[in-house]
């Protein structure tokens, strides 16, 4: 395993590398096809953007909101109800603003200088800095390809267990776009437990398998409430990525305390985007299915085509990403990117971004239409760059 401290330099040169050719190639007028960042392109309901719009022409609505409205609460519950078959009260729910704010500082709330948070390799990196901000030392667990990209227990060190006070974790998982079964999370509840180790269970993707399959929560497992919290959000599910609206969720414990951290820096979700959030909760929700059958045609058009080149990259199981091994004949993934860019246009991010297990990948967004994602196929194979 690998440690990291606190104070520790972050290397961003692998990002500005990638802006700094991004921009060159606009300017030099040519057209980009961008699979590097994550953001929905697909719109909301146009309930949900009509409540906001209401909601916002109402001049009381400009106040400090300081917690949630007992109308999201309703709609939260019923939505972890029906959804996922997990009851929660009311001290089991707190309103974040995105599950990446929400995780950059839940370690406030029980962590610091002398603690070791544990986080995924590939990863995120939230999962590692927002631990690192804290003061604590941050754990890289490893993920496998020949594992299906899921934490393997044995990986991690007896010693490294008894002394870890959180472990990040997260399925349907970004970057590697694997999943995990209940099973998983089962093994993961009693190792909590054994080890007296906290949960952090980032679920965004839960509505975003592709494989035909009913994503679940991690507190659905008996006594996931007693071990963590999971943090969930609507930006993907809902196409919302702006409006900035999550949950965490579980262990009164930890939301209390995570609740008075944040009562220091932040005043509430604004009202308006609160009453968003409840439409889209208790709106039609064929907006779920929607957007999963967009993902898997997008999918479908990227990975299979590029299997067709003679590119053997995988399906994606789930999130809005797609995980693929570089061509052997590339030195690292930063090289292939680099070179992918200025041959065919087409970008996506280096799996080294997401730490040293993610050497050797790729990640693709699916954030353009099937014709673009069969554009950027053709763009690769008239470059000739699988071949050399």
């Amino acid at each position: 395993m690998q440690f990291i401290k606190a104070g520790e330099p972050a290397d961003s040169n692998i990002f500005n590398k990638l802006d700094e050719r991004k921009r060159r190639l606009l300017a030099s007028g040519r057209d980009v096809i961008n699979l590097s960042i994550g953001t929905p392109d697909f719109q909301p309901d146009r309930h949900v953007m009509e409540a906001v719009s209401r909601a916002a022409l109402d001049p009381e609505q400009y106040k400090y909101s300081l917690t949630e409205t007992r109308a999201l609460l309703d709609a939260v519950q019923d939505w972890y109800s029906r959804r996922y078959g997990v009851q929660l009260a009311d001290e089991e729910i707190m309103a974040v603003c995105g599950s990446q704010e929400g995780i950059a500082h839940v370690g406030f709330a029980f962590a610091g200088p002398n603690d070791l948070i544990l986080a995924p390799d590939p990863g995120y990196p939230i999962f590692s800095f927002g631990p690192l901000m804290t003061g604590a030392t941050v754990g890289l667990y490893p993920l496998r390809a020949e594992n299906n990209w899921q934490l393997d227990f044995a990986d991690i060190p007896e010693e490294v267990a008894s002394r870890a006070k959180a472990m990040v974790v997260s399925y349907p998982n970004n970057p590697t776009a694997s999943v995990a079964d209940r099973s998983f999370y089962e093994r993961l509840v009693a190792y909590a437990r054994e080890h007296q180790i906290i949960i952090l269970h980032d679920n965004a993707y839960s509505d975003l398998l592709l494989n035909g399959e009913q994503g679940l929560s991690f507190l659905s497992i008996p006594g996931a409430k007693e071990v963590g919290i999971e943090f969930n959000s609507l930006s993907k599910t809902y196409n919302l990525t702006g409006m900035r609206v999550s949950f965490a969720l579980g262990n009164r414990e930890i939301i209390s305390r995570f609740r008075a951290f944040r009562s220091q820096i932040d005043y509430g979700m604004f009202y308006p985007i609160q009453a968003g959030a409840v439409a889209a909760l208790t709106g039609p929700q064929e907006i779920v299915a929607r957007n999963r059958q967009g993902y898997m045609a997008r999918r479908d058009a990227l990975c299979g085509g590029l299997r067709k080149i003679g590119w053997d990259v995988p399906d994606a199981q789930g999130t809005m990403f797609v995980w693929a091994r570089i061509p052997e004949r590339f030195g690292s993934s930063i090289e292939f990117v680099l070179e992918l860019m200025e041959k065919t246009g087409v970008i996506c991010v280096p799996g080294s971004a997401f730490g040293g297990q993610g050497e050797g990948y790729v990640r693709f967004a699916l954030v353009v239409p099937p014709e673009r994602m069969r554009e950027a196929v053709e763009r690769i194979v008239e470059s000739g760059i699988l071949k050399g």
